[in-house]
């Protein structure tokens, strides 16, 4: 760690957990975590003001600083752990991941590559066989953050390195609309650079439920909605988006079909069918929203 100069160390990494009534698995997270190399590292868990108490996860981990942000919304909580700390190098996960034990070292080892790094998440399941059909379509679907950043040109803050530097620069996480979505493109319109660093692991659990798998798509169609700019170009670009959805279902069956992470047949019909019915769902959502309607 750097000094201040007043006897106060500054440390070299700041890792930033936002959370919300999640304390099982944020246990989890912050247990993986204390199996890296945290040496020059603050963690901070910034709590969105849960009810769920945290007082013994707080005596289980008391080098790990709790902080309340009463704004509502992940992106509230990761501006204020930016603000809680004076660390040039900023690493961002979700309470829900599971970090792999080198994933600080490797986090040192690529952070000098580009502005921003996203690393792969991949997608395991909290409960026994056999597979639901939201779990195993995101075990094909959900996460692959190779293609957000090589192909669409934005990293999620499950697994994101930046400097302090370029955050003060890009400005604040945005909420309301898809945070990380919007803060990697102003990032990159800025110039800063967006790479993909596979040696830079966490694990996320796969939505277990159908219910829980439609309100994850609800709220990203929600926020995908709210990052376009509402002309009538941009909203007949949205129509023809959503009728598009299921040409998408005939291209997507074949990589459920073909997938090497689902195992047997029943696991790859669950995935098909809940295809079927999420795809055909969002083209409902997005014809309403395109009519100035509410999902």
């Amino acid at each position: 760690m750097a000094n201040t100069g007043t006897g106060k160390a500054i440390p070299e990494i700041a890792i930033i957990i936002p959370h919300y009534n999640d304390v099982v698995r944020l246990e989890r997270c912050l247990a993986a975590l204390q199996e890296n190399d945290l040496s020059g590292c603050e963690l901070l868990v910034v709590d969105n003001g849960s009810t769920q108490p945290l007082g013994e996860i707080q005596a289980r981990f008391p080098d790990i600083r709790f902080i309340t942000e009463t704004e509502k919304g992940a992106a509230a909580a990761r501006n204020r752990g930016v603000c809680e700390t004076s660390a040039p190098q900023l690493m961002f996960i979700d309470a829900d991941c599971v970090a792999a034990p080198d994933w600080v070292r490797v986090g040192r080892a690529v952070a000098n590559r580009a502005d921003l790094i996203g690393g792969r998440v991949e997608v395991f399941d909290e409960t026994p066989p056999p597979r639901s059909g939201a779990e195993a379509f995101e075990t094909v679907f959900a996460f692959d953050f190779r293609q957000y950043i090589e192909v669409q040109g934005f990293s999620g803050t499950g697994n994101l390195i930046t400097r302090r530097d370029v955050f003060e620069d890009v400005g604040p996480f945005r909420g309301g609309v898809s945070e990380d979505t919007d803060w990697s493109f102003r990032a990159t319109a800025k110039g800063y650079r967006l790479i993909y660093e596979d040696g830079l692991r966490v694990g996320h659990p796969s939505r277990q439920d159908w219910a829980a798998l439609r309100g994850k798509w609800r709220r990203l169609t929600k926020e995908q909605f709210g990052l376009k700019v509402h002309s009538p170009k941009t909203r007949l670009f949205w129509v023809l988006k959503a009728l598009a959805m299921p040409a998408s279902i005939l291209v997507h069956l074949f990589r459920v079909l073909t997938s090497p992470k689902l195992s047997g047949l029943p696991d790859r019909l669950r995935a098909a069918g809940t295809l079927i019915r999420l795809r055909l769902l969002r083209m409902v959502w997005m014809l309403r929203q395109a009519m100035g309607l509410d999902i």
